[in-house]
């Protein structure tokens, strides 16, 4: 199956299939021999990380996915593929699988879920992972879940994982990666957790490194600013040029888009297919989803899925190995935090000093990123806002909070004139 990004056809472009640096890593690496991998993908949700895969040569043999919207999508996107529903049933893995794939479910993991650590309900799932390599290993497994996990409970959910990975015979490395290294205009910070059997796994996750890019100042005239008007008291999602982490919801469970603040000092909530391409998908992938569920449920789904452009990253240097010695990295110490980025080869864990950004792809600012109509934020959501930014101590931007009055006003005025 090929699958292609949406077009721009208002402003006369089209997106490409890459952007230009990993679409030049992949061509320049045409020439070498490339491996197929066959993939399982546990906790599949709407398929992230297996169509950034497949895009690179890999191949779904089967999906695992219990929520019924998401199931829909996968059956829509990805005809053919089996799907189990539930990974407490699923016996084994299917014969000749290369690749355990999944983003465990981060609920109990996450700041804006219950926090729970790798014992929740949800996020213990993971056991379920290591029970079926037990049964049938598989020379490769990736997992993803969101950074969060290195600190709680003093990193236990990660030291969980990674001592059943050395106990299975695992060599291990992850990585906090961030999509806007990918050229797409969010801010969001996923750890990847790649570990095999056979092979270094730093020579996938660690080959590429372009350094953390330069602070960039905020200009109310030319950049738009995103941020969460679910917040605003104690902490404040937000970026310059670039929208806050796409949430599955809120913490009480609904659906939640970011505001953002354009620089023509509009402050809106962008639709739900421009959510879709911050992804790394096409405009409207989740739409099958609305055959089970409400069209409200699709921004659950996107805000929880893997990075398409990240996973494609990640197939690349799957099917293409690079180099990685770690000859200056430090070992980790028993009891130390955990880093950004670390790895045991089978002599210890060490820390590797690595930024965020394997590659750093210039993003189309974000007003001119969005394709689709944008909505005005609302009287009741732009007034509760402001009332819990006078409440807290946060410090904003020079500017903002004046443009969202300045928006409120607007709305106020638009209410009396209705």
């Amino acid at each position: 199956m090929s699958v292609g990004k949406g077009s721009n056809e208002a402003m006369g472009g089209s997106v490409p299939d890459a952007p230009p640096p990993l679409l030049r890593l992949i061509e320049n690496a045409r020439a070498y021999p490339r491996r197929s991998l066959k993939v399982a993908g546990l906790f599949a949700g709407i398929g992230g990380l297996e169509l950034g895969l497949e895009q690179e040569g890999h191949e779904a043999s089967m999906f695992c996915e219990i929520e019924p919207s998401a199931q829909a999508v996968l059956r829509a996107r990805f005809p053919g593929i089996p799907l189990e529903s539930d990974v407490c049933e699923l016996k084994e893995l299917p014969k000749g699988t290369d690749l355990l794939a999944g983003g465990f479910p981060c609920q109990d993991l996450s700041q804006a879920g219950k926090t729970a650590g790798i014992e929740g309900s949800r996020s213990g799932l993971v056991g379920e992972v290591f029970r079926l390599l037990r049964k049938r290993p598989t020379p490769w497994v990736l997992l993803e879940n969101v950074p969060f996990m290195l600190r709680l409970s003093k990193g236990r959910a990660l030291e969980v994982i990674v001592a059943a990975l050395e106990d299975l015979g695992y060599r291990w490395a992850y990585r906090v990666v961030d999509t806007r290294a990918f050229g797409l205009p969010q801010r969001r910070e996923r750890v990847f957790m790649l570990a095999s059997l056979t092979e270094d796994p730093r020579a996938v996750l660690f080959a590429d490194e372009a350094g953390e890019p330069p602070a960039v100042a905020w200009n109310r005239r030319k950049m738009a600013f995103g941020f969460y008007w679910t917040e605003g008291i104690r902490g404040l999602g937000a970026g310059i040029d670039c929208v806050p982490t796409l949430k599955g919801g809120s913490t009480i469970g609904i659906p939640s888009s970011p505001g953002i603040l354009l620089p023509s000092g509009r402050v809106v909530t962008p639709d739900i297919r421009d959510a879709e391409r911050l992804q790394g998908f096409p405009a409207d992938w989740t739409l099958p989803a609305e055959e089970v569920s409400k069209r409200g449920s699709r921004w659950k789904l996107v805000g929880n899925a893997v990075t398409v452009d990240a996973a494609r990253w990640l197939g690349y240097r799957l099917a293409v190995p690079g180099k990685y010695d770690g000859a200056g990295d430090a070992p980790l110490a028993v009891g130390d935090p955990w880093p950004k980025a670390a790895w045991n080869m089978g002599e210890g864990r060490h820390v590797a000093n690595l930024s965020a950004y394997p590659l750093r792809i210039e993003a189309e600012p974000l007003h001119r990123f969005l394709q689709y109509p944008t909505k005005d934020l609302s009287l009741r959501a732009t007034s509760g806002f402001l009332a819990r930014t006078r409440k807290g101590s946060l410090r904003f931007p020079e500017g903002f909070l004046e443009a969202v009055e300045e928006h409120l006003a607007k709305m106020e005025g638009k209410v009396l004139s209705a």
